[in-house]
């Protein structure tokens, strides 16, 4: 269950891990021998956090190579999953049994557990982020007990449990509601202007089921509008989009998000219809997206700030250009989660998919982070940000509920590292 690492890293390869042991229990008992032991623990989902939030000194584990699960009751419209199951593995053999899960993320090559830990998110107004769908958990907490959360029973411990940060246990399998699956429509526009995109904010992302609009914030500035409409969404328009739309032009052939780079990775698009798991994620499970040569940051803003965040923005465009390759804004309804970055309100994320030089990035990050402080920022867990520790918290009305709760089921401290301990100290 035990090897010596060798040098591993994040998928970005901008963290090297520091981890003396790395685990990959084959069953929940030898996970249960490690948790009872050990005095220091972080858990590892796909690597795809750009920060050192999976990191330790002592030792790491992976969920990946617990036996599998994959339980589906029709009657409660639940699966029940191992944790260490991507997306796009859950969401084949869902579909094929006729069910979806309501929403994916752009990438379904994540981890189910450590996107939702890290309060991961795709895109749409009615659409809450992916931990919502989380019915029940099962994890091993420090000292080696098995614990199960559910929704119904466990109420307001289980909303401070869901977007955990692996900082209460290690996540062994959980329950998510499913739906009837559904078939999706992907249009693209190119050049939409940015003033008829702020303009038009409210048309633009109530356009599709799920929208995402991307920019590289080169003068002038332009965006990219990718459509994502369920077949049998009676409210959404029919036929043949037009082609011109807000000052937009609809695309002819397919798209990237980062225009120089080949869609022969995206999912499919033109308006041709395809299940869900195939078309809310921007690329397809067989490629590698990218090269991971890259770092990432996103913050969510109220729903309400958002025309006045992305006009702030729009201001720092001759700094973020030369370090950017493509940024992305998306919708998040809001959720009841203590630890999500859309908890209690409904929000819209903006993300960075920044160069891969930490030096040249770091600056521009702050005046980002600077030109958003008006609007009450949460950074996504797993990206890069530089606020300060007090700053974040204080964004979070559950702060100090969750860091007792951290206390309680972590009393000795074991799953917590040097980037919880700034933000969710011991209680003294």
């Amino acid at each position: 269950m035990t090897r010596a690492p060798a040098r591993r890293t994040n998928w970005a390869g901008n963290i090297a891990y520091r981890a003396a042991r790395h685990h990959r229990p084959a069953s929940v008992d030898e996970l249960q021998v490690l948790l009872s032991v050990s005095r220091r623990v972080r858990p590892l989902g796909t690597g795809h956090s750009f920060n050192r939030l999976a990191d330790t000194d002592g030792d790491q584990v992976s969920v990946a190579g617990l036996p599998l699960v994959f339980e589906v009751d029709p009657d409660q419209r639940q699966v029940t999953i191992a944790a260490g199951m991507r997306y796009g593995e859950v969401a084949r053999p869902l579909h094929d049994r006729g069910w979806a899960l309501a929403n994916l993320g752009s990438l379904p090559h994540i981890s189910v557990a450590g996107a939702v830990a890290t309060g991961t998110h795709g895109s749409g107004e009615r659409n809450g982020g992916l931990a919502t769908a989380v019915r029940a958990l099962q994890m091993v907490v420090p000292g080696g007990e098995l614990v199960t959360l559910d929704r119904d029973r466990d109420g307001d411990t289980f909303d401070g449990a869901v977007v955990a940060l692996g900082a209460l246990g290690v996540v062994t399998r959980l329950t998510l509601d499913v739906v009837p699956t559904f078939d999706v429509r992907q249009h693209v526009y190119d050049d939409v202007p940015y003033d008829e995109l702020i303009d038009g904010f409210d048309a633009v992302v109530s356009a599709a089921y799920s929208v995402s609009v991307f920019t590289d914030w080169r003068a002038p500035v332009r965006a990219q509008v990718w459509l994502k409409r369920r077949v049998d969404d009676r409210d959404q328009p029919s036929g043949e989009p037009p082609r011109d739309w807000l000052g937009g032009t609809l695309a002819t052939g397919p798209r990237h998000p980062i225009a120089r780079m080949s869609p022969e990775h995206c999912t499919p698009q033109l308006g041709e219809p395809g299940p869900w798991h195939e078309r809310l994620p921007h690329f397809r499970l067989g490629f590698t997206p990218s090269s991971g040569d890259e770092l990432q940051s996103e913050y969510l803003v109220g729903r309400g700030s958002a025309v006045d965040a992305l006009r702030a923005l729009a201001g720092l465009h001759d700094q973020v250009a030369p370090v950017l390759l493509t940024s992305e804004i998306r919708t998040v309804a809001a959720d009841g989660l203590w630890l999500s970055p859309a908890y209690r309100r409904d929000s819209v994320a903006l993300h960075f998919t920044w160069i891969a030089d930490e030096a040249a990035v770091a600056p521009v990050v702050a005046s980002v982070e600077q030109a958003l402080a008006p609007f009450d920022a949460r950074p996504h867990w797993g990206k890069v940000f530089r606020m300060e520790p007090r700053v974040v918290t204080d964004r979070y009305e559950r702060w100090a509920d969750f860091t007792a709760l951290a206390q309680r089921f972590d009393p000795d401290g074991v799953l917590r590292n040097d980037l919880l301990l700034d933000y969710f100290a011991r209680s003294t």
